[in-house]
């Protein structure tokens, strides 16, 4: 099985807006891949869906971790190692749990971990990542 690290934008992408991200939602309920994350990441996660243009209640937050997040997701505990992301040092945490959780990829629709060169995890978009791992053709319609 796939192990992946969706990053924030990705995952959030993904729950809320489907499209392409929405395609990767539906392998992990698939079991096709695995996810992994962290008590951090999952912070992360819950704070970014309680944004108010998402307006999403506390239940319906609530629901979406007990129902579409941890279910799925491996979760994982990392230690903080070496700066990758020199733009935005808070995505290091992305690198440092693909690296330590064994995972093939890192998952993102962030620009400062999609533009980075020297990981050893490649970053791909979502796009990407499904042509390269499920040879799926990808359109911008969902």
């Amino acid at each position: 099985m796939t192990r992946i690290v969706l990053d924030t934008n990705a995952l959030v992408s993904g729950l809320l807006f489907g499209g392409v991200q929405g395609r990767i939602v539906s392998l992990w309920q698939e079991g096709k891949l695995r996810p992994l994350c962290s008590k951090v990441i999952v912070e992360e996660y819950l704070r970014v869906l309680a944004y108010p243009e998402f307006r999403l209640t506390e239940s319906e937050i609530s629901l979406l971790l007990s129902h579409e997040i941890l279910p799925y997701f491996e979760v994982i505990e990392v230690k903080p190692g070496e700066h990758f992301v020199a733009s935005d040092p808070e995505d290091d945490k992305f690198v440092w749990w693909a690296l330590q959780g064994g995972a093939e990829m890192i998952v993102s629709g962030d620009e400062h971990l999609v533009k980075l060169n020297s990981t050893p995890i490649p970053v791909l978009t979502a796009a990407e990542f499904l042509k390269r791992k499920f040879r799926h053709k990808v359109n911008s319609t969902p």
